[in-house]
C-alpha cells in the first residue's frame, strides 16, 4: 500500500511539472511571437562615407494563437482625451480595446480579382485607399473582411517611424503593437528590393516573417526602402497630406520610433468594391 501511494504522489508531481512546462512554453511562444517588421532603411551617402540607418518598424500579434472564442478581457482600454496637436484633428482617447474578436482562421476568399475602395474615417479627416483584389486578393479579402467585422473601429494607429522609415501602422485593436485577428496568411504582392521599394502612398502589411500576416498594416508616407518582405494591397488617394502632417509633429516621446505625438485613431474603416 505505501509503495502504491508513493507511485501515486511520483506521478501527481509529474504532471504538475509537465503541466507547468506547458504553461512555461505557452507563455515562451507568446512573447516570442511579437510581430516585427525589422526595417532596414536607405544607404544615405554623406561626404565621409556612408551611413546604414536599422529600425524595427513592426511588432505583431502575441494573440495569434488564442481560441475565437477566449479573449483575455471584454473591458476596453479607457484615457483622457488626447487634446490634438495638428490642426484638423480632434481629440481622441482611443488606445486599443482588449475585447477585439478573434477568428479561429483566415476568411474564405471571397473577393474577385478587381479594384477596392478603403475609406479609413479617422480623427484627423478621411484616407482614402485603393486595393488591388487582382495582385493582393487573400490580403484584400482579409482586409474587407476585419472591416465588415468593425475590426478596426475605435482602434488607434500606435505606431509611427520619421528616421529613415517613414510609416505609420495601424491594425491592432490593443494599441499595444501585439494584437491581431486569430489568424495568419501569405504574403502577397511583393515587391522587388531596390531604393524606394515601398514608395510614398504604398498600403502593405506588417509581419514577423514569411507567411505571418494578421491585421496590422502600414501606410507610407515618404519614400522608403525596406527587405522585400511585406506585401503590397493598395496605395493612398486621399489624405497622404494628412500622414505627413502627423509626421510632422513627430513621435511622442521625441524619438525616431514610438507612438505618434498627434494620436490618429480609426474611427471607422469600410471597404467597397470599385465602380466601372
Amino acid at each position: 500500500m505505501a509503495a502504491s501511494n508513493k507511485r501515486e504522489r511520483q506521478l501527481a508531481r509529474e504532471r504538475y511539472v509537465r503541466q507547468q512546462a506547458r504553461r512555461a512554453e505557452a507563455r515562451k511562444r507568446r512573447r516570442q511571437r511579437t510581430q516585427v517588421l525589422a526595417a532596414v532603411a536607405a544607404v544615405v551617402a554623406v561626404i565621409a562615407g556612408v551611413a546604414v540607418i536599422s529600425l524595427l518598424v513592426n511588432n505583431d500579434d502575441d494573440t495569434l494563437d488564442a481560441p475565437a472564442a477566449a479573449p483575455e478581457s471584454t473591458a476596453s482600454v479607457e484615457s483622457t482625451p488626447a487634446a490634438p496637436v495638428v490642426d484638423g484633428c480632434t481629440a481622441s482617447s482611443a488606445t486599443g480595446r482588449l475585447n477585439a474578436p478573434q477568428f479561429d482562421e483566415e476568411p474564405a476568399l471571397t473577393v474577385d480579382k478587381a479594384s477596392y475602395t478603403a475609406t479609413l474615417d479617422t480623427n484627423c479627416g478621411p484616407i482614402e485607399l485603393t486595393l488591388d483584389g487582382a495582385k493582393a486578393p487573400h490580403t484584400v479579402n482579409s482586409f474587407a473582411f476585419l472591416a465588415e467585422e468593425k475590426f478596426f473601429d475605435g482602434t488607434p494607429c500606435h505606431r509611427l517611424t520619421t528616421s529613415g522609415l517613414y510609416v505609420l501602422q495601424c491594425g491592432d485593436p490593443t494599441g499595444t503593437g501585439t494584437g491581431g485577428p486569430g489568424y495568419q496568411f501569405e504574403d502577397e504582392n511583393l515587391p522587388e528590393e531596390g531604393a524606394a521599394n515601398y514608395p510614398a502612398g504604398t498600403v502593405a502589411m506588417a509581419n514577423s516573417g514569411a507567411g505571418t500576416n494578421g491585421s496590422q498594416f502600414f501606410l507610407v508616407y515618404e519614400d522608403t526602402q525596406l527587405p522585400p518582405n511585406y506585401s503590397i494591397f493598395g496605395k493612398i488617394t486621399k489624405g497622404l497630406d494628412i500622414l505627413k502632417k502627423v509626421a510632422a509633429a513627430g513621435v511622442a516621446d521625441g524619438g525616431g520610433d514610438g507612438a505618434p505625438s498627434q494620436p490618429v485613431t480609426l474611427d471607422t474603416v469600410t471597404v467597397a468594391k470599385a465602380r466601372g
